[in-house]
């Protein structure tokens, strides 16, 4: 059977130049147990025709286009060609090109793009996981630093463009056991470190992860599990399980009963956990008047510690928490405990006692009030109500005068009038039959008589 070869070939900025009369070696891809590393010269490089399979990793400018590989019969192999090629798997990323080739052509290869400088190829063989094992005794609140290697046949890579993509991973699997309370927590991812010299990573490039988290997740029974994930490569290790406790510090605060004196907060310490007489004590209080002050606790014999805290009076008070010390296992730690808080309610101010005389007069005057205010309030309204309705009046008749040219005629009946009237048609009806009767007429004037005699 033949034998299967991971190749990753590290490439970059420009492309070495050639010359027609220049002589380069071209280097075949092996790998004895002594040579994992050869370099790229003129973009060329040799499969060996036992090889069943290779893995090639060119990196290149950020932002430019996929290498392109030129077979040894001169036909080229692309990106896009891996959608249709079952022999062919290629993983087009921002800034390098991941390639897997089965049944490669035997002979000389070359890789077209830009890729960076100083590039080799680097056979890769049992590659292996190799990390620190954590602690057995954890608490909530605890910072831990963890460091790990990447391990090719048992020595650290030492291409730097490899250890760029890769990255360690560190994530926190509950057990799912019904007697803690991380019961059903599932999976915490903790961390993700780089060897870039960043964060908490030491040196770069020295092909040691390294980092800190903090266990900020739920207490109980956990596997931590570190872990490489790439295109490339996988590499996992599941260590042993650990009970996260919770902190060994707890607070409590005692309030000032005079003005004068101060709040007491105390801090009892499990012995069980961690030895007392290592922990150190520091942080900071935030007073209800946003005045801030920083305080150190130092070690001390006894199990308890005692922090002095200003009465600025009623309000909110906060104390950030940060502990230092040591296990009883011997391993130093550093923690923080959750800010504690505490509030002290505003006075209800006393009421002074009143005269009986004088609550009698206050009444009386609280009667009174409303009903000044009711007259004051109801003759507004009233004058309110009669400017409006003369304001309507007087704009009816504008509109009655000038506008429609309407005279103003008031039809108002008036009872005295109507018998006054219904009178003098009486009289004038009486005085009509007379004249009929006499045969003479007259008006008021007297001016006409009717002086003839009848007949008779």
């Amino acid at each position: 059977m033949k034998t299967m070869y991971f190749v990753s070939a590290l490439c970059a900025a420009t492309l070495l130049s050639t010359s027609a009369n220049a002589v380069k070696q071209v280097e075949m891809l092996k790998r004895d147990g002594h040579q994992n590393e050869i370099p790229l010269l003129d973009n060329r490089f040799r499969i060996d025709s036992q090889l069943d399979e290779i893995t090639l990793l060119f990196f290149r400018k950020p932002g430019t286009p996929a290498v392109i590989l030129v077979r040894p019969d001169g036909s080229k192999y692309f990106a896009t060609e891996a959608v249709k090629n079952p022999n062919l798997d290629w993983f087009d990323e921002i800034s390098y090109d991941l390639i897997t080739i089965k049944n490669p052509m035997a002979g000389p290869w070359q890789v077209i793009g830009s890729i960076l400088p100083k590039s080799r190829i680097v056979v890769l063989g049992e590659v292996s996981l190799k990390a620190q094992t954590l602690p057995p005794m954890l608490f909530r609140g605890e910072t831990i630093k963890i460091t790990g290697e990447i391990l090719n046949d048992g020595e650290p890579i030492n291409a730097d463009l490899f250890r760029d993509v890769v990255s360690l991973n560190v994530d926190f699997v509950s057990t799912n056991d019904e007697s803690y309370a991380n019961f059903g927590a599932g999976t915490q991812e903790v961390a993700e470190f780089k060897d870039d010299g960043r964060g908490f990573d030491e040196r770069p490039k020295d092909g040691v992860f390294t980092g800190e988290f903090k266990l900020d997740f739920p207490a109980g029974q956990w596997t931590p599990e570190l872990y490489v994930a790439t295109p490339l490569l996988q590499r996992r290790i599941v260590q042993d399980s650990i009970i996260v406790h919770e902190p060994p510090f707890k607070s409590d605060i005692t309030l000032a009963e005079l003005d004068t004196d101060e709040h007491q907060l105390t801090i009892s310490i499990d012995s069980s956990i961690v030895k007392p007489e290592t922990v150190i004590v520091q942080g900071k209080i935030y007073y209800p008047n946003n005045e801030e002050q920083m305080f150190t606790i130092d070690a001390q014999a006894s199990d308890t510690r005692q922090l002095a805290i200003k009465n600025y009076d009623w309000g909110r008070y906060s104390v950030e928490l940060s502990v230092f010390g040591t296990n009883i296992n011997g391993r130093e730690f550093m923690a923080t405990i959750p800010t504690y808080k505490f509030e002290i309610e505003r006075p209800i101010e006393a009421v002074p006692e009143i005269d009986p005389a004088t609550l009698i007069d206050q009444n009386q005057a609280i009667e009174s009030e409303p009903v000044e205010e009711k007259m004051a309030t109801s003759t507004l309204v009233s004058l309110i109500v009669g400017c409006n309705l003369f304001i309507l009046l007087v704009g009816w008749l504008a509109i009655r005068i000038f506008v429609q040219k309407k005279p103003i005629k008031f039809k108002v009946p008036l009872p005295f009038l109507k018998k006054k009237k219904a009178a003098d048609d009486e009289v004038a009806n009486t005085d009509k039959n007379q004249v009929g009767q006499n045969g003479s007429k007259s008006d008021k004037s007297g001016e006409i008589l009717n002086l003839s005699m009848s007949d008779d």
